[in-house]
């Protein structure tokens, strides 16, 4: 009986002893956040944010978050409190950011989560390779979704923004026209005629001039008044105008 009973003693502590070993572990798990949790939170973080901008913006987009892999092995308390999440450098949770997930209960802890957000938006850009000082017309350019969070230079979404105008570097077949890409045409040449304006409060003065330069709206360029013969510094109005301060 004596032996019987110490049979089973052995036996038991062989069955229980990796029972308590798993239920400790367990128990210790559900004490953990997981990393799944934190990208959990990240993702949730995310949509918000760029809801709102997108709201705020009043931008027609659509997007997509990318949440980076975090190390399995990692482990955090389990937090009492609602996790609080928040951007780290970036102004805008556009492109790649790094959301700061952290837990302000009894065991404080924070933790940087990187990810990345694609916007996608009609954009203009080149239907074949142009030339510098190329007069973009309907043929030249199209609208083409593409992602935004990266175009550093900026990008235009209509096509009033750029017919018309000239580019001032050449560009390749399906190139985002850049801002920085484009100038206004000359509407003025070189030995054009051209009304001179003079204005001075409520008074204006016209009178008939030439243009010594090629202009487009904004630039100064010299004009010869023909009436004095006086050459004077003008700024293009339009085509076929100019205009002097009196």
């Amino acid at each position: 009986m004596t032996n019987f009973r110490r049979g089973c003693q052995t036996l038991c502590r062989y069955l229980l002893l990796p029972l308590l070993c798993v239920m400790g572990q367990l128990a210790h798990a559900a004490t953990m956040s997981h990393p799944e949790q934190l990208i959990d939170a990240t993702q949730q973080f995310l949509e918000q944010a760029v809801a709102d901008y997108l709201r705020r913006g009043d931008i027609q987009a659509r997007h997509e978050i990318i949440v980076n892999r975090l190390d399995p092995r990692l482990r955090l308390a389990q937090c009492d409190q609602p996790l609080d999440a928040k951007l780290g450098t970036a102004a805008q949770p556009i492109g790649r950011v790094t959301v700061r997930i952290s837990c302000e209960g009894s065991s404080p802890w924070s933790v940087f989560v990187p990810a990345q957000v694609r916007l996608y938006r009609p954009v203009i850009v080149a239907n074949r390779s142009l030339l510098r000082d190329s007069l973009l017309s309907e043929a030249d350019v199209s609208l083409a979704e593409r992602d935004v969070s990266n175009l550093t230079q900026g990008y235009l979404t209509r096509m009033d923004e750029v017919l018309g105008n000239k580019l001032t570097r050449p560009v390749q077949p399906d190139q985002v026209i850049a801002p920085n890409q484009l100038e206004l045409a000359e509407v003025v040449r070189k030995g054009d005629q051209v009304v001179i304006t003079a204005r001075s409060g409520t008074i204006n003065v016209r009178m008939p001039g030439e243009a010594m330069a090629d202009g487009a709206p904004g630039k100064q360029i010299p004009v010869k008044n023909q009436r004095s013969g006086r050459v004077v510094k003008a700024r293009v109005t339009g085509p076929g105008h100019v205009e002097v301060a009196m």
